[in-house]
């Protein structure tokens, strides 16, 4: 039982605070009991410390990724709680909220309490489940929500599926308002979006794929805001794709509509052209969009319409990826590569670090409602220790997921985890076996 670590010589970085100096942190039993400029520079260690020499690396509190799929239960071949948390380790990640979309769906307070168990039996990353709007995440009978919300939820979601029904919609949004509970939607109306598998455009007809078009993101949303105002609800919209939605979200806000989200390095960093020779490791939902489209996003980023970077991780097994591109299954892995990826924000001066880390941890804490994303005494002592000018490539055998289905393979990137603690436990190393 490690009572004490020690972290030297570090460039404190707290988003929440604005914190950025060259200084120490010391934990004890998990917690954080002092931190801040030039401390512990010369005076010796307390006994029986763990001291870690950061040696100039940047240490930031644990990333907060706000939304992850795991293949368990029921698709286990694709991602278990063991290779999920330790990829996430490895990504710098300390929480992360999961989606109900499992099978057995998590609609019920069993399914809550089961991830709570399997994250602890994990032993590394702090796992929040998000409970299903619906039961089955069907989009037809509203799932007991005040039930799920007790027993741990972190928010209401059908995961992958929209809430398409207005009038369930509406009610969910009712009954989660007075719970304090927040709405999470995949913005695309299913009748548009209907056998489309890529960007509906030039490319998807020269390669004669069937495309879903801008508007499915979009109305579904200026739906979803109209409910808004009709409930009251706080409501999140996940993984942000297309220009016409960060205006929609935009205006909403200079409206003071409760109204957040949130966008995937995917949708950031790579476009439609991606797609060029059916990659199917390029195959996500909503789909990969035209540059324009792309560069809204990170315009959104910039100026604050989009609160929140989520890596969108889903893990696909090879069985399900190579396959013809329309037959193929959405989704890439992302928890590894999320902070080299979202570090290119930074180098090409969208973003500075601090707003880079705002969005990877103090805003998806809040979001979420847990105690997570802050340097501050009394805190959790969830890290990250990171490089954020080290050259490197992703490589999709080096991943640690069980799945290796990234658009990412061969990229180069900036940005390296070192170290990465959860309650003051060293959970990941770079180097180390």
């Amino acid at each position: 039982m490690i009572r004490r670590t020690l972290i030297r010589g570090a460039r404190l970085l707290d988003p929440a605070s604005g914190l950025d100096a060259m200084g120490g942190l010391l934990i004890e039993h998990g917690r954080i009991v002092d931190f801040g400029p030039g401390r512990f520079e010369s005076e010796p260690a307390p006994d029986d410390a763990v001291v870690i020499d950061a040696a100039g690396a940047c240490l930031a509190p644990g990333l907060v990724d706000m939304r992850v799929q795991f293949g368990e239960p029921g698709a286990e071949h694709k991602e278990t709680f063991a290779s999920g948390t330790l990829a996430a380790a490895a990504g710098g990640v300390t929480s992360l909220a999961c989606l109900p979309n499992t099978d057995p769906p998590i609609d019920d307070p069993a399914m809550v309490e089961y991830v709570a168990r399997r994250a602890r039996q994990a032993r590394r990353v702090k796992v929040y489940p998000y409970g299903a709007v619906t039961r089955g995440c069907a989009g037809r009978d509203l799932a007991e929500l005040a039930l799920l919300k007790e027993a741990g939820a972190v928010g209401f979601t059908d995961g992958v599926r929209p809430v398409a029904d207005s009038l369930v919609l509406r009610r969910a949004m009712a009954y989660a308002s007075t719970l304090g509970g927040r709405i999470i939607q995949h913005p695309e109306d299913p009748a548009l979006a209907a056998g489309g598998v890529m960007n509906e455009g030039e490319i998807a007809t020269r390669l004669g794929l069937a495309g879903i078009p801008n508007q499915a993101e979009v109305i579904m949303i200026e739906r979803d805001l109209r409910l808004v105002e009709l409930t009251g609800a706080t409501y999140h919209v996940a993984h942000v794709s297309t220009a016409a939605a960060v205006d929609a979200i935009r205006r909403a806000k200079g409206l003071g509509l409760p109204v957040t989200a949130e966008a995937a390095p995917a949708h950031f960093a790579l476009n439609e052209l991606e797609v060029e020779g059916y990659r199917t490791f390029a195959k996500v939902s909503p789909p990969l969009r035209a540059e324009d489209d792309r560069r809204a996003v990170v315009e959104g980023l910039a100026d604050g319409t989009i609160d929140v970077i989520a890596s969108d991780h889903c893990p696909q097994d090879q069985d399900s990826k190579r396959l013809p591109f329309a037959q193929a299954e959405c989704g890439v892995v992302g928890l590894e590569t999320l902070l080299p990826v979202a570090l290119s924000l930074v180098h090409d001066g969208t973003l500075t670090l601090l707003e880079l880390l705002d969005r990877l941890t103090r805003a998806p804490a809040d979001l979420l409602g847990i105690d997570a994303g802050r340097l501050r005494i009394g805190g959790w002592g969830d890290l990250v220790l990171f490089d954020p000018d080290a050259p490197g490539r992703i490589r999709e055998d080096d991943l640690r997921s069980m799945s290796k289905n990234t658009p990412f393979d061969g990229r180069l990137v900036q940005g390296k985890v070192l170290r990465t603690l959860v309650d003051g436990r060293t959970i990941f190393e770079a180097g180390a076996t």
